[in-house]
């Protein structure tokens, strides 16, 4: 049985260690395994309901995160890639799933509700974002997507789409999908911050982005919050919220070295810088060979959107094929 996975990105900026750790290198495994069929849209749209005023932010950003998605070794030969603007049959999904959702049930979603206060929002909120639930749900239901990699703090999205799923089936026969949530490892949460803050976020100022060159990945981790009262190298230090520990327990490969390397920072005589030149080498290892490949890809954006092209034509299909079905089982599919 073949798993239709949909997941995504908004092109907002470049991305960051976090998305790489929270989702980019699961979409590898999931791309090399045969029984998965892979779309990975760049939801622009989604990116424009609270960046309307600022477009390019947008449309620029498209073909960075394209990029990325090339550096880290997706492959559009088995992962389908594209523009969530380019399919126009998602927006004619939102607008008929509008009709069987409330707004008093979309105001009650707790991701849309801490984003509007996150944003400042308040009664200002911008229509488009405060739908974006609904959104969310024609682009996952379009593909039929059986598998949606999400975090946590996403399971309100996944069960409204599932509510718009067992609706539209109850009112119009089965045509529609239900998604199941594929969520991260215990463990695997967000990755914090370098300044210690919760969340790695473009909007910080606090992350590490794959493009970052080397001298600037050197210079963020020499800035990153360690132990404040961990202040002469005799000193014990505290291992725990630890930035440059945290990190290494992710990207570390050798275990054993880095048990001893906090057993010697806990009973003091081990400095920040020394364990931060350590952090550099095991975070060059990473995304050396990723800054790379991004740096041979860039020398012809023309061929990357022309993939993100081909990508949009071939899901467009996938999106008419479902929006006909939709339409038939509505019966508004007049001359079909």
């Amino acid at each position: 049985m073949t798993n239709i996975i949909l997941t995504g990105d908004r092109p907002t900026g470049q991305l960051h260690l976090g998305h790489y750790v929270g989702s980019l290198r699961n979409r590898i495994a999931m791309q090399s395994d045969p029984s998965n069929e892979l779309y990975i849209m760049i939801a622009d749209m989604q990116a424009l309901t609270d960046n309307a005023k600022t477009p390019e932010k947008v449309y620029k950003n498209v073909l960075q995160v394209a990029l990325d998605y090339l550096a880290i070794g997706l492959d559009p030969s088995k992962t389908t890639m594209f523009i969530q603007s380019q399919i126009p049959e998602l927006a004619e999904l939102t607008m008929y799933y509008l009709n069987l959702v409330s707004v008093g049930r979309v105001r009650r979603n707790p991701t849309v509700k801490a984003e509007i206060e996150q944003k400042n929002f308040g009664e200002s909120v911008p229509t488009g974002f405060f739908i974006y639930p609904v959104s969310q749900a024609s682009d996952i239901t379009a593909f039929k997507a059986t598998l949606v990699p999400v975090g946590e703090d996403q399971k309100p999205m996944l069960e409204q789409t599932q509510e718009v799923v067992q609706s539209f089936n109850h009112t119009y026969g089965e045509v529609l999908v239900e998604p199941k949530g594929v969520f991260p490892e215990k463990g695997m949460g967000r990755l914090p911050g370098i300044d210690g803050n919760g969340k790695m976020s473009k909007s910080l100022g606090n992350g590490i982005y794959l493009a970052d060159s080397a001298d600037v990945v050197a210079k963020k981790v020499m800035s990153m919050y360690t132990d404040p009262n961990h202040i002469h190298v005799e000193d014990p230090g505290q291992v725990e919220g630890n930035m440059v520990f945290t990190y290494l327990d992710v990207f570390g490969q050798d275990k054993e070295k880095i048990e001893e390397l906090k057993a010697h920072y806990r009973r003091g005589g081990l400095g920040d810088v020394k364990i931060k030149r350590y952090l550099i080498e095991v975070l060059e290892a990473e995304l050396g060979p990723i800054r790379a490949r991004r740096e041979e890809f860039s020398k012809d954006p023309d061929a990357v959107m022309d993939m993100l092209k081909t990508g949009s034509e071939k899901a467009q299909k996938v999106a008419a094929q479902t929006l006909l079905e939709v339409k038939k089982a509505m019966g508004i599919a007049y001359f079909s």
